[in-house]
């Protein structure tokens, strides 16, 4: 069975809902295919005590503004999720899920969006699926070699399993420093860096890091000071974990061994665990049939157009397709400038 919708939007996460807002207000007819199995994106797999590094003000979709918490301070991953699902049913946007993108290709005048039980054929598809589904792990020597645990920050569910353990905690971004205060409660921690770390001030959010972002990418940045979206904001826990004096980090180590790690000196450590924060890679294995993804396996963009198929537009991936677009912030003001131009696309004479 085909539907024929003018626009298909790929994920329905943040990047997803804020792009289905615009979509809704141009009176474009469309729909948004989210693999989920429930509202809330990439936030349903977050580890419970996961919170976000700028303020509800300051973290909102376009139309209606997330509600700042009684206390204060930064939302928990329970309330975005929530925020998140009020949305979608606010607006009533028209998501089906779960349903999975298996592949786009070309087609006669057309892109197809193919799920395992179902064809789409839209004018145009919006790629959302941010970044969740493909962890980023470095290859080090000997790492098949170790017997302990191995979990990226993706599958980390929380601090209780690692209790009592020696666990090196590796990346230096706010999930690295997140996910190492909780630990360094429970257990004893090792927070390894490729570079020494840079905490902001007390008083700089993530609504002050995505701003310089978009300055310095927009050739604006002048005398900003140094800072973007990856340095570690001090968040309360991160706070906390200062005042214990655990936010110290040493350089990699060389390579793994069966019980542990070596460094480059010499020196070998005894190591339960490794907790990985080590980033993501864009999730974009369902547009490999169009064609269009680079070496480095993302895709060549002009604004949020791809360069090479210019019926499919992207966003929620990181700056290379809007600054700060994987961000909540980000990826509403990306949404506010790709749909007008999607939109024009469309109604271009051929």
């Amino acid at each position: 069975m085909t539907e024929t919708p003018d626009v298909i939007v790929i994920g329905g996460g943040q990047a997803g809902l804020a792009a289905g807002y615009y979509l809704r207000r141009a009176a474009l007819d469309f729909l948004i295919l989210d693999a989920g199995t429930g509202p809330g994106g990439a936030w349903r797999h977050g580890w419970p005590s996961l919170r976000l590094f700028s303020p509800a003000g300051y973290s909102s979709l376009p139309g209606w503004p997330m509600p700042a918490r009684a206390q204060g301070g930064y939302p928990t991953r329970d309330e975005v999720i929530d925020y998140l699902t009020r949305y979608e049913a606010r607006y009533e946007l028209p998501v089906q899920r779960p349903a999975a993108v298996e592949a786009v290709l070309p087609g006669d005048g057309a892109l197809l969006v193919r799920t395992a039980t179902r064809e789409f054929r839209a004018k145009a598809v919006i790629s959302a699926t941010g970044t969740w589904s493909a962890p980023f792990t470095p290859d080090y020597p000997g790492q098949s070699l170790f017997r302990g645990a191995q979990v990226h920050s993706a599958r980390y569910a929380g601090p209780d399993a690692f209790a009592g353990q020696r666990v090196l905690v590796v990346g230096g971004g706010n999930s690295g420093a997140q996910i190492l205060s909780e630990v360094s409660m429970v257990a004893e921690t090792t927070w390894v860096t490729e570079r020494e770390p840079l905490f902001l001030p007390d008083d700089v959010d993530g609504r002050v890091l995505f701003e310089r972002a978009t300055a310095r990418l927009r050739g604006g940045a002048g005398d900003e000071p140094v800072g973007g979206i990856g340095d570690i904001v001090m968040v309360p826990p991160v706070v906390e974990a200062r005042a214990r004096g655990v936010l110290a980090s040493v350089r990699p180590f060389a390579r793994m061994t069966e019980h542990g790690v070596v460094w480059p000196d010499g020196r070998e450590t005894g190591v339960d665990a490794i907790i990985w924060c080590t980033g993501f890679r864009p999730a974009l294995a369902h547009l490999a049939e169009l064609g269009v993804l680079e070496a480095d396996g993302r895709v060549s963009v002009r604004g949020y157009q791809s360069v090479k198929e210019p019926r499919l537009w992207l966003t929620g991936y990181g700056d290379w397709c809007g600054p700060g677009s994987a961000t909540l912030i980000g990826s509403a003001r990306v949404a506010r400038e790709l749909v007008p131009q999607l939109q024009a696309q469309l109604i271009r004479p051929a």
